[in-house]
């Protein structure tokens, strides 16, 4: 590990609250990873006639349990229940629903309140918020990311190709990215998804059409800069191509102030996400997805805990993502030093020390 990663990583962990919020996020996402192992309608593992089972994994017919149809077994129902411990076990998940999931012997109409079996209530169709809550914290994340890292990758390269080389090339795409830029981004995503029924990819394929651009400007002032330095030019006079000088010796240097915006970017792209499942845009019907469980808060005032617990997981979320871009910014702040990370009280970012200190002098 070379000296500036160690003065890189330094300066992460002393931005305490970024440090801790990147752990809590981490955690948080490889749980929701397991949404299967912890919400689902289906037993983690059944021992029936000396014989062990796996539902999570693999779809049994009733038939292989002592039923009647050769259709997959539900779990649920208690006559099938019924046969399975009759001469066997079954373990079911800590939460015995999956997203899907409706559960019919409610004491009250649907939406029901918080209870024991359904520790944050149901929805207006029944189904378990924290089963919801959990695939679509899950789903809304893997999301961002893959939109993060598409959007990412065709950002920087058209932002290099246009920094590189200037000119008549970057004349002609800072013009057509004006004018891209333009375009009434929401509507037009509206109306393509109205059109085509949505999909998780096609969805993905919509935002990546006008997301890509978030990154050009950074990649390209970066590229403006270093095309013209001394170690670009030694580089052309051995003999270097294009392409090697840009990926091998001009591009290192312009990921420094990429990395920094890809935390804010992805926070972006959850919020986007968010935005047209609320408005029943987004992923198809019935998908878990926080949007959604946004949208039925304001359709059942009578039932606050929707709303509420959607706008806490979604202000909870996007917060720890605010904290450690800024973490990540102060890591790759070539003004920040140790000393300067040191020099924080408990509790304060690294930021917030800088800035008294540079007022202090």
């Amino acid at each position: 590990m070379t000296p500036l990663t160690r003065r890189r990583l330094a300066n992460f962990r002393a931005n305490r609250r970024g440090f801790w919020s990147f752990w809590i996020f981490l955690v948080l996402f490889f749980v929701s990873l397991g949404a299967e192992f912890i919400a689902n309608d289906k037993p983690l593992v059944i021992e029936y006639e000396n014989h062990y089972y796996w539902p999570v994994f693999n779809a049994y017919p009733e038939t292989t349990f002592g039923g009647e149809f050769e259709t997959e077994t539900d779990y649920r129902d208690p006559y099938v229940r019924d046969l399975i411990n009759a001469k066997g076990w079954m373990v079911w998940p800590p939460i015995p629903y999956s997203y899907r999931t409706i559960n019919y012997n409610l004491p009250v109409p649907a939406p029901a309140p918080p209870s024991a079996d359904n520790w944050l209530g149901t929805d207006d169709q029944g189904r378990d918020v924290v089963a919801r809550l959990i695939y679509g914290f899950r789903i809304s994340v893997l999301f961002g990311l893959v939109l993060t890292a598409f959007s990412s990758v065709v950002g920087v390269a058209a932002g290099a190709v246009q920094g590189y080389f200037g000119g008549l090339t970057d004349l002609l795409f800072q013009r057509f990215i004006e004018i891209w830029q333009g375009l009434p981004t929401l509507f037009l995503l509206i109306i393509l998804a109205s059109v085509v029924t949505p999909t998780f990819w096609w969805l993905l394929g919509l935002l990546l059409l006008f997301s890509w651009t978030a990154l050009v400007h950074v990649v390209r002032a970066e590229f403006l800069r270093a095309r013209n330095l001394d170690y670009v030019r030694a580089a052309k006079a051995l003999g270097a191509g294009d392409v090697t000088i840009m990926v091998r010796h001009v591009l290192p240097n312009a990921m420094v102030a990429t990395l920094t915006f890809l935390p804010f970017i992805l926070n972006g792209s959850i919020t986007t996400l968010t935005a047209l499942d609320f408005l029943g845009f987004g992923l198809p019907p019935g998908s878990p997805s926080l949007g959604e469980l946004l949208a039925q808060g304001k359709a059942n005032l009578q039932a606050p805990w929707l709303g509420l617990t959607a706008f806490f997981v979604l202000a909870i979320m996007l917060s720890l993502l605010i904290f450690i871009g800024e973490a990540v910014r102060d890591a790759f702040d070539p003004r920040k030093t140790i000393a300067q990370m040191s020099s924080a009280i408990p509790g304060e970012s690294a930021a917030e020390a800088l800035s008294k200190k540079e007022a202090a002098e």
